[in-house]
C-alpha cells in the first residue's frame, strides 16, 4: 500500500500536502536573499529587472524592457512576462524587493506539485502519484522552485491545466475545459517548453473510453491555446525585436542546433543522469522504470512517453549549445522522468520503497543545499546602487564591465551598456558609447580588470571605480 498506513502518523506521511508544506517551509530558508546565490544570478537579474521596469517606467505586459540595452529603450521580445508582472503587482503593494519573485514562484510551484499529484493519481494510482510527486519535489525542482525564474512556475500552471483537462475528459463539464484552457495557455506563454505537457494529447484518439465529442473539444481548445502562444512567440516577439532592436534570445535551426550539441555530448548526458534529480540513485531507478515501461502491457503509457521524448528532443536541438550548458533546461522533462521513478518504486516492497526515497532525498538535498546560500564573494554588489545614487544621476547612462550578464546593471539600478573587460579597454568602444549617451564608466575590480587611464576618476574603493566617460 506504500506510505499510507492506518495509523495517524502513516496517514500524515502518506499525504502529499504534508510533504509539499514540509519542503515549502525548508525552502523558506534564505527566501529574502537577493539573487546572488551559487547559480543563475544572471537569469534571475533579468526577471527582477523587467518587473522593476514595469513598476518604474511602463506597466504594460506587452512591452517588457531590460536595463542593459545601451541607448535603446530596452523593450525586447521574451516569454510572456506573467511572473514579472506578478512581481510588479506585489511591488505595487509592498514596494520593490529582490525576493518577491521567490515567494511567488515557490507558492505557485508548490500548488502545481499538488495538481501534478492529482493528475498522476487519476492516470495511474495513489502510490505512483505519491512517489512521483516526492521525487519531483526532491529533483532539480527543489532549488528552482524558489528561484526568480519562470521554469517551474510555467510547468506548475500547466499541471493545473492538465488536471482539469483530465477531469473534463472524464466528466465532460465545460468549466473544466475552460480552466484547462486558461492555465495551460498561461503556462506555455510563461515559458514555451511547458508545451511538452500537451504532447501526450497525440494519443487521445486511440483512447476508446473517452467520448468523441470531448476529444474534439479538447483538440479545438488546445489548438486555440497554441494559436495564442504562437502569436506571442512567432509574431509579437519578432515584432518587438524588429521595432526596438534588442533581441534577447536566438532559437537555432535544426541543423545548426545539432552541430552545436555534437560538441557537448558529455554535458548533454549529464543533464539527464545527474542534473535532473541531483541523485544517481534516482536516475538508476528511472532506468528501471524505463525497463518496466517496455514490459508493461499498457500501450498508451508507452506511446505517451515516446511522444514526450520526441517533442523534448526537438526542443533540445532548437536550443543548441544552450541546453547542455544550462541545467535548468531539463526542468520540463523531469516530471515525466519522475513518473517512471514512481512506477518503479511502487513495485518495491514498502520498506525498500521508504529506503529508496530516503536515500534519494538525502543525496538530492546534499547536492543542492549550496544553492540556498548567497555567495560571499558577490555580496559587494549589494552596495552598488547606493554608491551610484551618490555619484551618478538616476537618468544617466553607464558603461560597466559586467559582460553578457545583466547582474551588475541590475544592482546598479541604472541603464546603459554591460560590456566585456576587453571592450572597456578600447577607447574607440568607449567613445562610440559616449556619443550614444554614456556619461559614466563603472569598473568592477573583481572582474580581473585594472582601472582605466585618461578618464577622470570620480570615486574609487576596493570594489569599484567610477569614472567620467569624458576623456581628459
Amino acid at each position: 500500500m506504500g506510505l499510507g498506513t492506518k495509523d495517524s502518523l502513516g496517514k500524515l506521511l502518506g499525504d502529499i500536502r504534508f510533504w509539499i508544506l514540509f519542503f515549502l517551509v525548508i525552502r523558506l530558508f534564505g527566501i529574502t536573499d537577493p539573487p546572488i546565490e551559487m547559480g543563475h544570478n544572471w537569469r534571475q537579474a533579468y526577471t527582477n529587472m523587467i518587473a522593476r521596469n514595469f513598476l518604474e517606467i511602463q506597466a504594460h505586459p506587452f512591452y517588457p524592457r531590460v536595463d542593459h540595452a545601451g541607448h535603446l529603450t530596452g523593450i525586447t521580445g521574451m516569454e510572456f512576462p506573467l511572473l514579472n508582472y506578478m512581481i510588479f503587482g506585489m511591488s505595487m503593494i509592498f514596494g520593490f524587493e529582490h525576493h518577491h519573485g521567490r515567494i511567488i514562484n515557490l507558492l505557485v510551484s508548490s500548488i502545481g506539485i499538488l495538481y501534478f499529484f492529482k493528475s498522476v493519481r487519476l492516470l495511474f494510482n495513489r502510490d505512483v502519484a505519491l512517489y512521483s510527486s516526492l521525487v519531483l519535489l526532491l529533483s532539480i525542482w527543489f532549488a528552482f522552485m524558489r528561484k526568480l525564474m519562470p521554469d517551474t512556475f510555467s510547468m506548475a500552471l500547466g499541471f493545473i491545466g492538465i488536471y482539469y483537462l483530465i477531469q473534463y475528459l472524464r466528466q465532460g463539464k465545460n468549466l473544466f475545459v475552460l480552466l484547462y484552457f486558461i492555465f495551460i495557455t498561461l503556462g506555455i506563454l510563461s515559458k514555451l517548453p511547458a508545451l511538452i505537457l500537451m504532447s501526450p494529447l497525440v494519443i487521445l484518439p486511440f483512447i476508446k473510453e473517452v467520448a468523441l465529442r470531448r476529444k474534439w473539444i479538447s483538440y479545438i481548445t488546445s489548438f486555440i491555446s497554441v494559436g495564442i502562444v504562437g502569436l506571442w512567440y512567432f509574431y509579437w516577439i519578432p515584432h518587438l525585436n524588429s521595432v526596438y532592436g534588442f533581441p534577447l534570445f536566438y532559437p537555432k535551426e535544426m541543423g545548426e542546433g545539432l552541430a552545436e550539441i555534437s560538441g557537448f555530448i558529455p554535458e548533454l548526458l549529464e543533464k539527464f543522469y545527474f542534473s535532473a534529480f541531483h541523485s544517481f540513485v534516482a536516475f538508476a531507478v528511472f532506468l528501471l522504470g524505463i525497463f518496466q515501461l517496455f514490459k508493461s502491457k499498457n500501450s498508451w503509457v508507452k506511446w505517451a512517453f515516446g511522444v514526450v521524448c520526441l517533442v523534448f528532443s526537438i526542443f533540445i536541438i532548437k536550443t543548441g549549445n544552450f541546453f547542455p550548458q544550462h541545467n535548468y533546461y531539463i526542468i520540463p522533462f523531469v516530471p515525466f522522468m519522475a513518473i517512471l521513478v514512481g512506477m518503479a518504486i511502487e513495485s518495491f516492497p514498502p520498506k525498500w520503497a521508504y529506503l529508496v526515497l530516503i536515500i534519494i532525498g538525502v543525496e538530492s538535498i546534499a547536492n543542492q543545499q549550496h544553492d540556498f546560500f548567497i555567495r560571499s564573494d558577490k555580496e559587494y554588489v549589494l552596495g552598488l546602487e547606493s554608491l551610484c545614487d551618490e555619484y551618478i544621476p538616476k537618468t544617466s547612462r553607464i558603461i560597466i564591465n559586467g559582460g553578457n550578464s545583466p547582474m551588475l546593471m541590475y544592482f546598479s539600478h541604472r541603464k546603459g551598456w554591460s560590456v566585456s573587460p576587453s571592450t572597456l579597454k578600447d577607447d574607440f568602444q568607449i567613445r562610440f558609447r559616449k556619443n550614444l549617451g554614456a556619461e559614466y564608466i563603472i569598473i568592477d575590480k573583481h572582474q580581473d580588470m585594472e582601472s582605466l587611464t585618461g578618464y577622470p576618476l570620480i570615486y574609487s574603493d576596493a570594489h569599484f571605480d567610477i569614472l567620467s566617460s569624458e576623456k581628459d
